[in-house]
C-alpha cells in the first residue's frame, strides 16, 4: 500500500462532504462519477466506481508520446538495417 497522506472535509448540514481535488484527480472522480461507501474495521471507506475499465483508460496517456509511432518507427528502422545486411522479410 502507498503512503497515507491525511486530508480533512467538514460535512455539511445535509452531511455532504467535499473530496478533496487531490484525491479527485488521483482517483478520476469526476461530476457525475459513482462512489461506493463502505464500512469496514470501523472506518468508511469511498471506493470510485469504475463502470468500464477500458472506457476509464481511455485518454490516460493522451499527451505523452505515441507508443505506437514509437513501434513503427523502430520497425522501419529494423526493416532498413536488415535490408543493408540483405536479409529479407
Amino acid at each position: 500500500m502507498g503512503a497515507s497522506r491525511e486530508m480533512t472535509a467538514r460535512v455539511s448540514a445535509k452531511g455532504w462532504i467535499v473530496i478533496p481535488a487531490p484525491l479527485r484527480r488521483r482517483y478520476g472522480i469526476k461530476p457525475g462519477s459513482v462512489v461506493k461507501i463502505r464500512e469496514m474495521d470501523n472506518r468508511i471507506v469511498l471506493v470510485p466506481e469504475v463502470t468500464d475499465p477500458v472506457q476509464e483508460c481511455f485518454g490516460k496517456y493522451s499527451g505523452k508520446e505515441s507508443l505506437t509511432r514509437a513501434l513503427l518507427e523502430e520497425r522501419e528502422k529494423e526493416k532498413r538495417r536488415e535490408e543493408k545486411k540483405g536479409v529479407r522479410a
